[in-house]
């Protein structure tokens, strides 16, 4: 009778700890916190949760990124795929900090929506700003047909990172409009063989971030 009395009396208190629980991780979906770039953490989560319904992505090279200070993450991009904005969101999801993304438009109502996401205007001043803040930004090349090979990226947005000084890193991602599997392999950052310090240095970077992503590319 008294083992029956206490069960009956801490019913509720396990009831409430486990509700209490379920609300601890069901929060981050619907929390609302705006960053300074117009990124909103709970509307993210929303959609990387909503995302995983249709896709099951996986992250390589995790490792790769840096814990702290800004990076450029160049990845090829399918046409129709959306890869920039999966990939940020993905390597966010995998390494647990905020990742952006560049592309998004200035015209209602897809530029706030993309924003809200992490996206970030294609003007260099903009994604300088992020880097230099300490950022981790992904940038698509031009798109693609197929995964097989990456196009070109435009140099004026990798001067970005030439400018605030931070690494590149070369990303493949692969993905297929029926199947669920989807990819993204991120490379150690890009070198190149000679520095420069004038006009070619983001010329001769952003050739070298595709060439780096094909590589990849290839060994997917």
């Amino acid at each position: 009778m008294t083992d029956h009395l206490a069960t009956v009396v801490t019913l509720p208190t396990r009831m409430t700890a486990d509700l209490a629980g379920r609300a601890v991780r069901t929060v981050g979906l619907w929390a609302d916190d705006v960053d300074d770039w117009g990124r909103d953490e709970g509307i993210v989560n929303r959609v990387w949760w909503a995302s995983r319904l249709r896709w099951d992505i996986n992250v390589g090279g995790a490792a790769n990124l840096l814990v702290r200070g800004g990076g450029l993450i160049a990845v090829n991009s399918r046409r129709y795929a959306l890869a920039p904005v999966f990939a940020a969101l993905a390597i966010g999801e995998a390494i647990q900090r905020p990742v952006r993304f560049v592309g998004r438009s200035d015209v209602a109502p897809f530029g706030p929506a993309l924003q809200r996401l992490g996206g970030l205007l294609p003007i260099a001043d903009e994604v300088e700003g992020a880097l230099r803040a300490g950022e981790l930004v992904v940038l698509g090349a031009a798109h693609e047909s197929s995964n097989r090979r990456c196009g070109r990226f435009d140099h004026r947005l990798i001067g970005a990172a030439v400018a605030a000084q931070v690494p590149v890193f070369p990303g493949a991602t692969t993905s297929s409009p029926t199947g669920r599997g989807a990819r993204v392999e991120v490379g150690t950052p890009v070198r190149l063989a000679r520095r420069r310090r004038g006009p070619l240095a983001e010329v001769e970077l952003a050739r070298g971030a595709r060439r780096r992503v094909d590589k990849v590319l290839e060994a997917l």
